[in-house]
C-alpha cells in the first residue's frame, strides 16, 4: 500500500521531468516553424502571384520567373555573385589556412596575433562596409592620402569604376572573414596527432610537404565547413553592399540579395522579388544538399 502511495506521489514529478524539455523547447520550435519555414513557404507562394506593393494572391504561374530571367539587372547581379563569391571564398580560404599554419608553429605573442586577426569578425558587415567605403573613397581615403604624399600618378578609384567596384566588395569581405577561417583551421590543426608530423620529419619530409600532403588533407571536414559558411555569407550578402556601394555605380555592384530587397521593398515588385529570393534559396540548397549527403554517406560507411 505504501509503495503504491510512493509511486503515486512520484509519478507527477516523473511526468514533469519527461515533459519539461518539450515545454521549454516548444516556443523555439514554433518560432522556427512559423518565422522560418512558414515564411519560406509564403515567399514561394508569392513568387507565383502578381504581388506588387502589397501581397496579392492572383496566381500568374511562372510569369515572375520569366520576367526575372529577362531582367538585365538580375544577370548583372548573378554575374557579380559568381565573381564576388568565387574570389571571396578562395581568398578567405587561402589567407585563413596560411595564417593558421603560421600560428600553428606556436610563435611568441600568438594569443595577441590571433586576437588581431579575429577582431574584424566581431564587426558587423555594416561597420566593415562603411570603414572600407571611407578607405577606398577617391576623394577621402587612400587615394587622396598617397597623392597628398607626392604620388601624383597613384589612382585607386575602383569604388566609382563600374568594372572594378565588385573587387572592392571582395577586399572588404575577405578582410572580415579570413580571420574566422584561420580560427577554424587552427582548431583543426591543434587536433592533429603530433606524432604523425614527427614521424614524417624523421623520414626527411620538409615542413611544407608535411602540411600540404599529410596535415591539410586530414582536415577535410574543416575545409567543407568553412566552404559552406563562406558560400552562405556570399549568397546572402546584403548589408556589406548596402553600406559600401548601395549597388552602384548604377547597379554595377548589385548582388542577388540587393536585387531582391530593391524590387520587393522599394520598387513595388514583390512577386519578382519573391522569385529572386527562391532562386537564391535554390543556390544555397544546391551547395548544402550535396554536402549533407556526402557527410551522411560517410557516417554510414564508418
Amino acid at each position: 500500500m505504501s509503495s503504491t502511495a510512493v509511486f503515486a506521489k512520484a509519478s507527477p514529478l516523473d511526468a514533469l521531468q519527461r515533459w519539461l524539455p518539450k515545454v521549454v523547447l516548444a516556443p523555439s520550435v514554433l518560432i522556427v516553424l512559423v518565422g522560418f519555414y512558414g515564411y519560406i513557404l509564403w515567399t514561394f507562394l508569392l513568387s507565383f502571384t502578381n504581388s506588387r506593393f502589397m501581397p496579392s494572391y492572383k496566381f500568374v504561374g511562372l510569369q515572375q520567373y520569366e520576367r526575372l530571367l529577362d531582367n538585365d539587372r538580375w544577370w548583372v547581379a548573378s554575374h557579380n555573385l559568381l565573381v564576388y563569391g568565387g574570389l571571396f571564398i578562395a581568398s578567405s580560404l587561402v589567407i585563413g589556412v596560411f595564417l593558421a599554419v603560421l600560428l600553428d608553429q606556436r610563435i611568441r605573442r600568438e594569443g595577441f596575433i590571433r586576437t588581431v586577426y579575429l577582431y574584424p569578425m566581431a564587426l558587423s558587415m555594416i561597420v566593415t562596409g562603411t570603414a572600407w567605403k571611407w578607405l577606398l573613397n577617391p576623394g577621402l581615403g587612400l587615394d587622396k592620402l598617397l597623392r597628398d604624399w607626392g604620388w601624383e600618378g597613384f589612382r585607386l578609384d575602383w569604388l566609382v569604376d563600374p568594372d572594378r567596384v565588385v573587387y572592392c566588395l571582395v577586399i572588404a569581405a575577405v578582410w572580415q572573414s579570413s580571420g574566422f577561417v584561420m580560427a577554424l583551421f587552427l582548431a583543426g590543426l591543434r587536433g592533429v596527432d603530433q606524432s604523425i608530423i614527427r614521424a614524417a620529419q624523421v623520414d626527411g619530409a620538409s615542413l611544407p610537404s608535411i602540411y600540404l600532403r599529410i596535415v591539410l588533407p586530414s582536415l577535410r571536414p574543416v575545409f567543407f565547413s568553412a566552404l559552406m559558411i563562406l558560400a552562405h555569407i556570399a549568397i546572402k550578402s546584403f548589408d556589406l553592399v548596402a553600406a559600401m556601394t548601395a549597388g552602384g555605380p548604377g547597379y554595377a555592384s548589385d548582388l542577388p540579395a540587393m536585387f531582391m530587397y530593391a524590387h520587393t521593398f522599394t520598387r513595388g515588385q514583390m512577386g519578382l522579388g519573391a522569385a529572386s529570393a527562391m532562386l537564391m534559396l535554390g543556390a544555397v540548397l544546391a551547395i548544402l544538399v550535396p554536402y549533407l549527403y556526402s557527410e551522411l554517406r560517410n557516417k554510414r560507411h564508418d
